[in-house]
This record gives C-alpha cells, sequence and structure tokens, in this order.
C-alpha cells in the first residue's frame, strides 16, 4: 500500500513528465499538435487524481488519530492540578475537602487533598472558603480593615524602616556636598498559632441541606476575629516565659502620649485635649489618620463641641462610611481601655489613638487550616473541627501614631 509521501512524490514527478511532454510535442511555432494533446489532458487528470488522493488519505489519518484519543483521563494516586491554578483553589479540591469533613475518607478524597495536608495534620482550607473566612475576621476585626495586611511563607518576615530621611544643607558655590545617608532600623513579624475548636452534631452534619462551610466559617472567623482584635491592642507580644505562649505586639504598648497629651484629670475630656491629640502627630502621617477607642469614650466624645459651638462628632451618612471626628474617621474596639466613671479606676488609662494603620502590619503566614475530629466527642454524637492559624502584628514605626491618657484622680 503507498503511503502518503509515495503518492508525493510520484505526484510531483508525473508532473515533471508532463511539463516535459508538453515541451517535447511543441511544433517550430510553439504550438502543440493536435494528437498530443488528448495526451497531456489525461497526464494533468493524473496529476489532479493523485492529489485528490493524498488529501483524502491526510482527512483519513487525521480522523484516526482524534478517534484513538482516550476518553477519560487515568486514575491517578497524585493530585496535579491544571495550569498554574493553586491547589487548595481548584473545584477538585474544595469538593474533597468538604466530603472529608462531612466523614468522607476514601482514597480518592485523600488523594485530592494530599496537596493541602499541614505538618499537623490537619488540611489547608480550600481559597474560596479562606476568603469567606477571612471577610468573618474583617468583621469581627478592625485592623484588618484599616490596617495593612501581608501574607509570608516563612516564619518571620524582616521589614527595613528607615528612621529619618537624610537632610539637606545650603552650601557656597564650588563648596562641598555633605554626606547625608538615610539611617534604617528592622522590625520582625514572626508567626504565632492560634487556634479555636468547633463541635457539630452528626445529624447536621449528615444532613445535605446544612452549610458547613457557612456555619465553621461564621463561628471559627468571628473567634479568630475577636482574639486577634484583643492582640492587635493589647497584646503582650513575643513571650519569653515558657507556658505562656507569644502573640501580637499590641498597639497600645507600642504608643506613648507625649507631652501635652494627658487630660487634666481622670474625669474630664475636652475639645481642647482631642485637638492637641490631633496636632501632635506630625502631617505626613496626620493626612490618613483616623482615631481609635472604646464606645464608652465615644459617648464623651459625641458631647464635645468645638470653639464655634459645633459637635466635633459627625455621624457616617453612607453605608459602609465610619463616623468622623475632625474629618478623620473613628472606630471603636471593645479592647481599648473604657471609661468607668470612677478616678481611682480610670486615672492613668491611654483611652484614645490617633495615626496611620497603614504602619500597623498584620503577617497571616500561610494559610489556615481545619482538621476533623472523629472520635473524641463520639460519646456525644458530635464531631470537633479544630481550626489553626500563624499570625503576628506589629506596629513599625512609632511616629505614626500619638495617644492620650486621662490625668490622675483629684
Amino acid at each position: 500500500m503507498s503511503t502518503i509521501l509515495d503518492l508525493r512524490n510520484k505526484r510531483a514527478n508525473l508532473w515533471e513528465q508532463t511539463k516535459a511532454f508538453l515541451e517535447e510535442h511543441r511544433d517550430a511555432n510553439g504550438l502543440v499538435a493536435a494528437d498530443a494533446v488528448e495526451t497531456y489532458n489525461q497526464m494533468v487528470a493524473d496529476v489532479q487524481s493523485l492529489g485528490s488522493e493524498i488529501e483524502r488519505m491526510e482527512n483519513q489519518m487525521q480522523l484516526d488519530a482524534q478517534l484513538s484519543k482516550p476518553t477519560s483521563n487515568p486514575v491517578r494516586t497524585e493530585f496535579k492540578p491544571a495550569g498554574n491554578a493553586k491547589p487548595t483553589a481548584t473545584d477538585a479540591y474544595n469538593k474533597a475537602f468538604w466530603a472529608m469533613m462531612r466523614g468522607d475518607n476514601s482514597m480518592d478524597v485523600r488523594n485530592a487533598l494530599s496537596v493541602g495536608t499541614g505538618s499537623a495534620g490537619g488540611y489547608t482550607v480550600p481559597d474560596e472558603f479562606d476568603k469567606e473566612l477571612v471577610k468573618a475576621l474583617e468583621e469581627n476585626n478592625i485592623f484588618r480593615q484599616i490596617a495593612k495586611v501581608i501574607k509570608t511563607n516563612s516564619g518571620t518576615h524582616k521589614i527595613a524602616i528607615a528612621t529619618d530621611s537624610g537632610s539637606a544643607s545650603w552650601i557656597d558655590e564650588a563648596g562641598t556636598i555633605t554626606d547625608s545617608d538615610p539611617t534604617f532600623a528592622q522590625a520582625s513579624l514572626d508567626a504565632y498559632k492560634m487556634g479555636t475548636l468547633v463541635k457539630v452534631s452528626s445529624e447536621l452534619l449528615n444532613d445535605s441541606a446544612f452549610d458547613i462551610a457557612g456555619y465553621i466559617a461564621e463561628r471559627i472567623g468571628a473567634r479568630f476575629g475577636n482574639k486577634e482584635e484583643e492582640g492587635f491592642v493589647k497584646g503582650a507580644g513575643p513571650s519569653s516565659t515558657p507556658g505562656t505562649p507569644s502573640e501580637p505586639t499590641g498597639i497600645l504598648s507600642s504608643v506613648t502620649p507625649g507631652a501635652g497629651n494627658t487630660t487634666a484629670d481622670a474625669e474630664t475630656l475636652t475639645f481642647d485635649d482631642v485637638y492637641a491629640l490631633y496636632y501632635a502627630l506630625t502631617s505626613p502621617y496626620r493626612k490618613n489618620a483616623a482615631f481609635l477607642c472604646h464606645e464608652t469614650v465615644m459617648l464623651h466624645l459625641m458631647q464635645l463641641k468645638d470653639g464655634n459651638s459645633q459637635y466635633i462628632w459627625k455621624p457616617g451618612m453612607e453605608i459602609g462610611k465610619p463616623d468622623t471626628i475632625l474629618n478623620h474617621p473613628i472606630y471603636t474596639s471593645q479592647y481599648m481601655p473604657a471609661i468607668t466613671g470612677t478616678a481611682a479606676t480610670d486615672a492613668g488609662k491611654k483611652i484614645m489613638l490617633f495615626g496611620d494603620f497603614s504602619y500597623y502590619w498584620i503577617a497571616d503566614r500561610g494559610s489556615r487550616q481545619l482538621k476533623r475530629l472523629n472520635e473524641l466527642y463520639a460519646v456525644n454524637d458530635q464531631v470537633g473541627f479544630i481550626g489553626t492559624q500563624r499570625v503576628d502584628g506589629k506596629l513599625i514605626l512609632s511616629d505614626a501614631f500619638k495617644g492620650m491618657k486621662l490625668g490622675s484622680a483629684s
């Protein structure tokens, strides 16, 4: 049986013969003899027929190749996502993850989840669920809405900070320009572990209509969010005491009220005090600054008036817009010091902060992990879910914040 290559060679040779035949049968005037025309036409027809046959054979080969393709992918023991997609961002991983959380421990599920296995035996939560969880964190943690959040894959993240920008000087014509290089300091963000436990009844877990992802995201997100905010406000930072876990460095311990930022006594908060705090912060940081206080302090601020007898507190008029003081946003946190109304108790409290929250950095290390506990709560017909994450927070530039504290008891 002739191959396509054979037919192509035969066709090429026949075409050369056809052209040669035509030239051989021209007379002195360049005309082809009548008895040669029929033979020439037949040779041209043969060339065309070979072309048609080659085209049919090529089409046949293409069809054979298509029909020979596999109709399904082979079963593999290793999960490999298509393209450059993150393993935990695929639909297959998401389905396998929640199948495992509902109790499906089959080989297919374990193979699909192998790309997200954590060092402690848990599984990295799917990307979409992680976004839902972060949303819950933000709703329960004001810092995640206004601070700078970064993700890091290493245990410690080093941050270089310019402590000054150098200076210029006046010089004589042809005078020497003095070197004035900026100086730098370094801040480190670590990764401190946080965890919580959520229990779900077997009845709910086996109910296909039960939104397990939403339930867990809401519970874990609220707990993580509240604990994070507590740490970001008043966390003690790294611990050197055995048995005492490390936590973020709270912003309260990082901000020291300067001169003029202490009220007259523990029972008085005036417009002048707020004004002094406002201008204690240098203008580069004041531009994007916000206030932070407890709700009890906010109640006092809502009653203050400026020199024109206008209330300095302005409510946010649009959904999602914060209230303002002196045209700057003001936020509240339950972990900021509260005013009790008792001078002896309130004296010396750091009740309000003002600064640029983009200089408070939150570092999330890796992805959050979720682990199912099958036996621990079986006697109560419940299943436990342990959620863990690693996070740190720190004010990386102290000049970006100023604080106000109450004076002494009179």
